[in-house]
């Protein structure tokens, strides 16, 4: 009588672990990519621009290094979030390019209780650095504006959301026109089970100083797993842009990165 009751509670338990273990994996894939995860995080991405608008042939590229890191002031919740790119981009006509470090961008987001468990919404101010290493590969000004984020979890299958920035030049311009460009980009992610997930994160833009936009759609494949207290997410997202108005804008590109969230210590 002892050993099947132990049995069945041993059998129990270990329904209970694996329950517990899949709960836990889940929870991570939906917020791998949740741009407001109250997690440090630190960002690996690369876009290869295999054709701009305009002609000419040319290839480019844009590597990105990312930090997040959640910040607490007094009953207050924010999210800093830096980025540097290095740029790779073609000028002139000769398929010559220039590389080089581009413009610093930084923004903190308050995050607002919305009272949704699942639901993540923040606001703040965003700041570009003239950082540039040459003039042609930044705007060649400071840029102040706002960050908007919104991201929903609340089901452990889709997620969604978007990130709006707007951003203009102030003080100096050095001779440049005056920077004032707006972006969403829209992001909606499908879980596959085991950590394999696919969706799209193409950021869609408008310049309203020369009125020029891209409106680009992409397909990603991305993959999550837990090594330790690091969440790794790497994923492949080719994007092709259906609307585009202006030159030097990219016409297809490859997006592929590796995202990593540090959990604290249980």
């Amino acid at each position: 009588m002892i050993k099947p009751f132990l049995m069945t509670v041993i059998s129990a338990a270990m329904l209970c672990l694996a329950s517990a273990a899949q709960s836990d994996a889940a929870s991570d894939a939906a917020q791998a990519n949740n741009p407001l995860a109250d997690i440090k995080a630190f960002n690996i991405q690369n876009y290869y621009i295999g054709e701009f608008t305009g002609g000419g042939g040319s290839t480019g590229n844009q590597f990105v290094l990312r930090y997040a890191q959640p910040v607490t002031i007094g009953n207050s919740n924010w999210l800093i979030r830096a980025s540097l790119p290095f740029n790779s981009f073609p000028v002139g006509t000769g398929g010559q390019k220039i590389n080089g470090v581009g413009d610093f961008d930084i923004f903190a987001a308050y995050q607002i209780d919305v009272g949704k468990p699942g639901v993540s919404f923040a606001i703040g101010p965003q700041v570009v650095a003239p950082t540039a290493s040459d003039s042609r590969l930044g705007a060649d000004q400071w840029q102040l504006g706002l960050a908007n984020v919104y991201f929903n979890a609340k089901s452990p299958l889709v997620q969604y959301g978007y990130l709006l920035t707007w951003r203009s030049g102030i003080g100096d311009t050095n001779g440049r026109p005056r920077a004032n460009l707006g972006a969403v980009q829209p992001f909606v992610f499908y879980q596959m089970g085991k950590g394999y997930y696919t969706g799209a994160a193409p950021i869609w833009s408008y310049n309203f100083a020369n009125d020029s936009y891209s409106v680009p759609l992409g397909l990603r494949l991305g993959k999550v797993s837990k090594r330790g207290n690091t969440v790794f997410n790497f994923f492949v997202e080719p994007q092709y842009s259906v609307f585009t108005r202006g030159s030097g804008l990219p016409k297809w590109q490859i997006y592929m990165a590796l995202n990593m969230q540090f959990l604290p210590d249980a």
